[in-house]
């Protein structure tokens, strides 16, 4: 009878490759199988042995590669299979990263599995940009919130009133397409107009680009430097800071823009 394997549901990180934590490196040194998304660095995949097989499952906005259901599937499956599976998951495979269902899955089907955190772009992304999302002198709490509604839902399922005068500093993962509403929700129960924003798009990569705004202005100023996911939003004063700590070497707003207008021209 041949020997069931295991699904490691491990955290990439946020893009930067060197954020890979060392459980996670050795995880997929050693996978049979690697179930990966599209937010994952390629370059974390040529650590793998050659032999190894390697599954795409990736989603873009509004559109799934392969329905969740099959993604738990295919992991329930190699396992069985006696492999070594790695579910390679961007950030933190339980940050809004479905990796709770995934193992339930997987103890439903008496298939063994283990957490291997990651890096999560919700303080990393922020962080990268020159901005802490705690701060003594800022703020003495955070809240991450998913900014995309479920596919089975109209909108997000998100407590505004006691969401928006309530915590310190908020980060949304997932939130661009969204990013008008949450900006008139914040606004409508309780945050001033007057409070600062910072949009994070394809954070701690060489592609990073942030816009800093506030409540009122930030809707304009993405769709002026054509901000697109992955971003993080942060709202809170501790955006702020990113005027005095910004560290990571990105190109600026104002070179894309000009980089932009003399490609079409």
């Amino acid at each position: 009878m041949k020997t069931k394997g295991k699904v490691f549901l491990v955290g990439a990180g946020p893009g930067d490759p060197k954020l890979l934590t060392i459980k996670g490196l050795e995880a997929i040194q050693k996978a049979d199988v690697i179930v990966y998304d599209r937010l994952v660095n390629s370059e974390l995949i040529k650590y793998a042995e050659q032999k190894v097989e390697l599954i795409y499952c990736g989603k873009m906005p509004n559109q799934h590669t392969i329905p969740q259901h099959h993604i738990n599937e295919i992991l329930v499956y190699q396992a069985k299979r006696g492999k070594r599976v790695v579910r390679l998951k961007g950030g933190d495979p339980c940050m809004f990263g479905r990796g709770g269902e995934e193992a339930e899955f997987c103890a439903e089907h008496h298939i063994e599995f283990e957490f291997i955190p990651g890096i999560t772009s919700g303080i990393s992304a922020p962080m990268y940009a020159g901005i802490p999302v705690t701060h003594r002198d800022y703020s003495s709490s955070v809240t991450f919130i998913t900014g995309h509604k479920r596919t089975d839902k109209k909108s997000l399922s998100i407590n505004w009133e006691q969401l928006a005068p309530g915590g310190d500093t908020l980060v949304f993962y997932m939130g661009l397409s969204n990013l008008a509403m949450i900006c008139e929700k914040l606004m409508q129960y309780g945050r001033t107009s007057s409070t600062p924003v910072a949009l994070v798009q394809h954070g701690t990569t060489i592609h990073q680009r942030t816009v800093v705004g506030d409540l009122s202005t930030i809707v304009e100023k993405a769709a002026e430097a054509k901000i697109q996911s992955p971003a993080i939003i942060v709202v809170g004063e501790v955006v702020k800071l990113r005027e005095q700590l910004a560290w990571f070497g990105e190109e600026s707003i104002e070179e894309f823009s000009s980089l932009q207008e003399s490609n079409i021209s």
